[in-house]
This record gives structure tokens, sequence and C-alpha cells, in this order.
């Protein structure tokens, strides 16, 4: 049955969106791929099922383009039941969206003693937000209850205007390019991730996380790219569009973290996220003007050491279902051409949970274990 939300839907592509759909339309994979691990055993017929129902009341999980526009009306996400106790699918993981086919989301089931629900889906048509918005609601109905939805149609245009007043910022200096810190020489076919669970969800999380980073930095200096969710200039709105725009910081060597975290905060007060999409891109991107200038930096130098994401608290009790306890919640992020490096984080419950992704080269893996292990201890520190 065609709900009503599913007959009008219908959205501008986004200019952050466009930026995606260049980089996909080259080959680049842009996905967002997030784990829910638990005990317990899912249905896939029920999983379907609450996966039509959410998706209903959030087209944009399910969306095909018409021209400028995106459209209710594409493949609904895909279920693949894997075999009992395989771990998490390799080969799925590896595997790129076709954004232009659909579907652009995908779930994947791996039943066994752990039982794990994979979620991958297109970061052109959406982000960490909008993807955790339409999953809670997948698990609702998989509960007995209604989808809350998320049916905006608003594109990053809404959000710049509900800023407010935005400050001009000064436009980044281009670099050549800092040295690599994750190991050396031709890297494999699939991102690296190797993933640390800290005890404690304390403040600062990124800035933290960035101050470990700069403990490896090969020279004095390195930058960060710390995506932010526009939605918090306008939190009446559930959309499940990409609304991540970035915020730009410089590491020194050995940076402290909390310089890092006043950093931070005074940006996201003077909205330099907001005032980054009113510059033209092309002129004004720190990194790379265009996919092959930035597809250079694959060996020894990149233009940006890290891009660092916090999610924030995930209440891990959005996520049972009847027979299914959730116990664990992380993602694998993606590699980015320019970017040496990628670190997602989470807070669930008493933990937090931490994915460094990378090239994976020689090296590479015991690197990114000391930059988690400096980490872990920063996370610790009693502040």
């Amino acid at each position: 049955m065609t709900t009503t939300i599913e007959r009008t839907y219908a959205r501008k592509v986004s200019q952050i969106e466009r930026g995606y759909l260049n980089a996909a339309s080259q080959g680049t994979q842009q996905l967002i791929q997030t784990v829910v691990e638990g005990v317990g055993e899912i249905d896939p017929v029920a999983v379907r099922e609450a996966i039509r129902i959410a998706t209903a009341a959030s087209p944009g999980l399910a969306v095909v383009r018409r021209g400028p526009v995106w459209r209710a009306g594409g493949p609904l996400p895909a279920v693949v039941v894997h075999p009992a106790g395989s771990g998490l699918p390799a080969g799925a993981l590896g595997s790129d969206i076709d954004v232009v086919r659909g579907p652009v989301c995908e779930v994947h089931l791996v039943p066994g003693p752990v039982t794990r629900l994979v979620v991958r889906v297109s970061h052109v048509v959406t982000d960490g937000r909008g993807l955790q918005q339409w999953l809670a609601d997948v698990f609702r109905v998989l509960r007995g209850e209604e989808p809350v939805g998320a049916p905006a149609v608003v594109d990053d245009t809404h959000f710049r205007a509900a800023a407010g007043t935005v400050p001009p910022a000064p436009a980044p200096a281009r670099v050549a390019g800092f040295p690599a810190i994750l190991g050396a020489g031709p890297s494999g076919p699939t991102p690296l991730w190797v993933r640390r669970t800290v005890p404690g969800s304390p403040s600062g999380v990124t800035a933290r996380v960035a101050a470990a980073i700069s403990r490896h930095l090969r020279g004095d200096a390195g930058r960060l790219i710390v995506p932010v969710d526009l939605r918090r200039h306008d939190r009446t709105v559930r959309s499940t569009a990409n609304l991540s725009a970035q915020l730009l910081l410089d590491l020194r060597r050995g940076d402290d973290w909390r310089r890092v975290h006043r950093e931070l905060l005074g940006a996201m007060l003077r909205k330099r996220e907001v005032a980054r999409l009113a510059g033209d891109f092309r002129r004004s991107n720190p990194f790379a003007n265009t996919l092959a200038e930035a597809q250079e930096h694959t060996d020894d130098r990149f233009p940006c050491t890290a891009i660092v994401s916090d999610h924030g608290p995930v209440h891990l009790e959005r996520y049972h279902a009847p027979g299914f306890r959730p116990v664990r919640f992380y993602t694998l992020p993606m590699l980015v051409p320019y970017a040496e490096m990628f670190v997602s984080s989470c807070q669930t419950g008493d933990g937090t949970e931490l994915t460094l992704s990378c090239r994976d080269r020689i090296g590479a893996r015991e690197a990114a274990e000391a930059i988690l292990d400096d980490a872990a201890g920063l996370l610790t520190e009693v502040s």
C-alpha cells in the first residue's frame, strides 16, 4: 500500500549530496555501514515487513533520482540473510551500492550466538543521523509500535537559513599534504577497520580522539575534518537527507585535547560549518578541487590527516525487538580519497565504541592500534 507521504515525497538534490554524487560517479564508494550486535533471534520475514512500514514513513531510504530531485518509489532496502555464525559478511562489506538503480540501502542479517544486523546505505542520500532515525523506526515496528517517521523534504538551504546570521569564515590555506602515519606501500582492495571498546563515556570525545592522533603526526601539524549535523539549527525537522557539513580544524603535534575542544566549540558557536556551505566549493575546498586530484593522495602524503565523527549517545533500547537484545552498536566508516583515516565513535551505556578505517597496507594495523591505545587512555583520563 502506498502512503500519502510516499506519494508526495520529493526533495531537491542538495549541494552536499551533489558532491557525493560526483564522487560516486567516479567509482569512489560513498557508504555508511552500521552494525547492531545482540543476543537472540530476529525473524527475516518480520524484518522485511518492518522495513516496508518504516520506509513508508521515511521514504528517503527508497528514492530514485529524477534530474535534480529525489523522489519516492525506488526499490525497498534489500534484506540478505547469511549463514548462521558466519560473522561480518566480508564480501558484502566490500561491495558498492548503485545509487542510480537502487536499492540505496540494504540490510544483512547474520544469525548466530552473536546475531548481527548490518545496515549499508549510500551516503549520497543520507547521513548517520538520518540512518539512525530510520533504523530506530524499523525496530519500533518489530516491537509492534508505530514508526515516528522522517518525512521532511527540505534540503541544506533550509538549515542554512535557520542558522540565521553566520559570520564569514576565512578560507583555509591549501597544503601539499601531511606525511602518512598509518603504514607504507600499496594498499589492499578493501578498507582496514580497527575497533576498540573503551569503558566510560566522557565529554569531548572528538577532541580526545584528535589529540591521540596528534601524538603520531610525522611533522609539526595535521588537519582534521569534523562532520557536523545541520539539523542542530532546526531540531523540529525530521529528515533522512545527507545533512552533514564539515568543520575544519588544524592540529598541532602532541596537541592537548582541551585546546582542540575549545577550538571545536568556538567553531560551532560561529557556525563555521554553515559558512563553508556558502562558499564556492570548487574554489574554497582546501583538499582537492576535482576528484582526480583527491585520488592522488593515496600513498605517502594526505591533505587531511583524519576525519573524526562522533555519533554521540546511542540508546541501545531503541534497537531491541521481541527475542532480540542488543549489546553493541558501532559503525564501519568509509575511506575518503584525500583523508588518511576516518575515526567514528558513539557512546552506548557505560562505554565508547571506536572504529578507525584506513588503507590496508604494511604496518597500518599496528599504527592504528597505537592510535586507539592513546585514544583509550585519553577517554579514560579523569577530566
